[in-house]
């Protein structure tokens, strides 16, 4: 098959998937998870039920798909952060602050379905080392505590900043995150 010819039909295949992927997570946003059926995506999307039925089984399997490209772009997003921050804390503080703002965004009902797969499980340790490196180089720099094991204090942040999703405001988002920053740093002697 020439080449042309085969980025072409992986181009198609993409927008065929970027368009299933973007139809149902707005008709989960517009009339909520039970209105999303596999007729209603084809309809609004435009693409045949069969031809549907060829990318994704089932509407679950779209909307986990889904949810791995928006967990793939919320790493990518809290990456661009930290390198635009200054120092290590100034990094690691707006890396946690946008991360506490993410969770504060989600929906309970499509986050219930959709945290609980294995790739949740996989985003999870990734974001947990993220985190663990930016504790491990402030550390290294002297502003972050080094008498906990870095991964501890990782997951001892993400614990913390998922209570953000029942914060009732940006301030109140603020405020979580100076308080789990504070617990981070480096004990005064």
């Amino acid at each position: 098959m020439p080449k042309l010819w085969s980025e072409t039909i992986d181009a198609h295949r993409r927008a065929v998937r970027d368009a299933t992927l973007d139809t149902a997570a707005t008709l989960v946003a517009q009339h909520g998870l039970a209105s999303v059926t596999m007729s209603r995506i084809a309809e609004e999307t435009g693409i045949g039920r069969a031809t549907l039925y060829k990318y994704f089984p089932d509407v679950e399997s779209i909307l986990v798909a889904w949810h791995e490209r928006q967990i793939s772009g919320h790493l990518e997003q809290l990456a661009e952060i930290r390198d635009r921050a200054g120092d290590q804390t100034a990094r690691l503080g707006a890396v946690l602050e946008a991360y506490a703002e993410m969770s504060q965004a989600h929906g309970s009902e499509l986050a219930a379905l959709l945290h609980r797969g294995e790739h949740v499980a996989v985003a999870q340790q990734r974001l947990r080392r993220f985190v663990a490196d930016l504790i491990v180089a402030g550390a290294a720099e002297g502003s972050m505590r080094d008498d906990v094991p870095a991964d501890e204090l990782a997951a001892y942040c993400l614990h913390a900043l998922t209570a953000a999703g029942s914060l009732p405001s940006r301030a109140a988002v603020r405020r979580l995150v100076s308080v789990t920053l504070a617990g981070l740093r480096r004990p005064h002697s």
